[in-house]
């Protein structure tokens, strides 16, 4: 794991040095910008491997030259088994893009409920279910989810 984190701040050392070389060079402003935001996307993902390799340990299953497959068997994750969510959130985004094309009144609006769809998306399985139902992307009952999030967060998401 030690050597993904130190090839990723690598290449952000790396990217900065010739976005630095680069400007003095006179290249054109968007290029400036682009090489200097790879690196600092690879420098995020760099403290990012850094910072989970000192939080679980040197060594991962995957490192171990003498390691057997079920050394990395266990729990992954939780994955969605069923989700309408990311429906109303992809519509909600396509709406924003039509938005800037026909009008600012419909960027406001698809905003609005692009908002509403990713919470519902994120809090998915955090509220309860008559809730979750009160907001289910088929009718936004946003009022009934404000009034009751203050005392559901603190006791139903971990």
């Amino acid at each position: 794991m030690k050597t993904s984190w130190v090839l990723f701040v690598g290449l952000a050392v790396f990217y900065f040095i010739m976005t630095v070389i680069y400007w003095q060079l006179g290249g054109e402003p968007v290029g400036i910008t682009a090489i200097l935001l790879s690196g600092g996307l690879s420098l995020i993902v760099g403290f990012y491997l850094w910072f989970t390799d000192r939080r679980l340990g040197n060594v991962l299953p995957e490192d171990n030259q003498q390691g057997e497959i079920a050394d990395s068997a266990g729990e992954l994750g939780f994955f969605s088994p069923h989700s309408w969510w990311p429906l109303p959130v992809a519509l909600s985004a396509c709406a924003v893009g039509l938005g800037l094309i026909i009008g600012w009144w419909l960027v406001l609006i698809a905003v609005g409920s692009l908002l509403i769809s990713i919470l519902g998306f994120v809090l998915e399985y955090c509220l309860r279910q008559s809730l979750y139902a009160a907001i289910s992307p088929f009718g936004f009952l946003v009022i009934l989810w404000v009034r009751d999030a203050i005392t559901l967060f603190g006791n139903n998401c971990a």
